[in-house]
C-alpha cells in the first residue's frame, strides 16, 4: 500500500509543478508517449535497483571493490562513446577542456551521491532508497516554492501529504 501511495503522491507533486508552468494542451498521442516513456524508465530503473541490491548483498566482495568494478566498466563504456562520437578526441588535450569550478563541484557531488546510494542499498534496501528519493523530490519542490516563488496548489499539498504518509506507513507508524 505504501508504495502505491508513494507513486501517486510523487506523481501528483510533479504534475502540479509542471501544470503551473505549461498552460498549453498537448495532443493525446504525445501524452501517451510521455507516460509510456516514464513507465518504461521506472520499470528499467526498478530492475536495475533490484539487481544492484542483489549484486551488493549477494557477494563477499567489499563495497569499495564492487564500486571500483562498476566504475571501471562504466569508464570503458564512456570512453568508447567518446571515441565513437569523435575519432579525433584526445584524452590528453580534450578531456578536461572547459571544466570549471562548477563542473568539478557537480562531479564531486555526483560521485558522493553514488557512494551514498551504494551504502544505503548495501545496508538498507532498494525500497528505502526510493522513499528517500521521493522525499528529495518533495524537498526540492519546497525549495522551488521558497526560492523561485513557485505557487503552491492543492495538487502539491495532496501529493506531499501522500508521500509523507507513505513514508510513515512503510516505517510501520501508519494505519494500513
Amino acid at each position: 500500500i505504501s508504495l502505491v501511495l508513494l507513486t501517486i503522491g510523487v506523481s501528483t507533486v510533479v504534475v502540479s509543478q509542471i501544470s503551473g508552468r505549461n498552460a498549453s494542451a498537448k495532443p493525446q498521442s504525445q501524452v501517451l508517449r510521455g507516460v509510456s516513456a516514464v513507465l518504461l524508465s521506472c520499470v528499467s530503473s526498478g530492475l536495475a535497483g533490484v539487481s544492484f541490491e542483489k549484486l551488493l548483498k549477494g557477494s563477499s566482495v567489499s563495497l569499495w571493490t564492487r564500486n571500483l568494478h562498476l566504475a571501471l566498466y562504466s569508464s570503458v563504456v564512456g570512453f568508447a562513446g567518446l571515441w565513437w562520437s569523435d575519432r579525433s578526441f584526445s584524452i590528453q588535450h580534450d578531456f578536461f577542456k572547459g571544466y570549471s569550478v562548477v563542473v568539478w563541484i557537480a562531479i564531486i557531488n555526483n560521485a558522493f551521491g553514488g557512494l551514498l546510494i551504494a551504502v544505503v542499498i548495501k545496508y538498507a534496501d532498494n525500497i528505502l532508497k526510493n522513499f528517500s528519493t521521493s522525499l528529495s523530490i518533495i524537498l526540492t519542490s519546497i525549495v522551488s516554492v521558497i526560492a523561485l516563488s513557485t505557487p503552491i496548489n492543492m495538487e502539491f499539498l495532496l501529493g506531499t501529504t501522500l508521500v509523507v504518509y507513505a513514508v510513515f506507513l512503510y516505517g510501520g507508524m501508519g494505519v494500513p
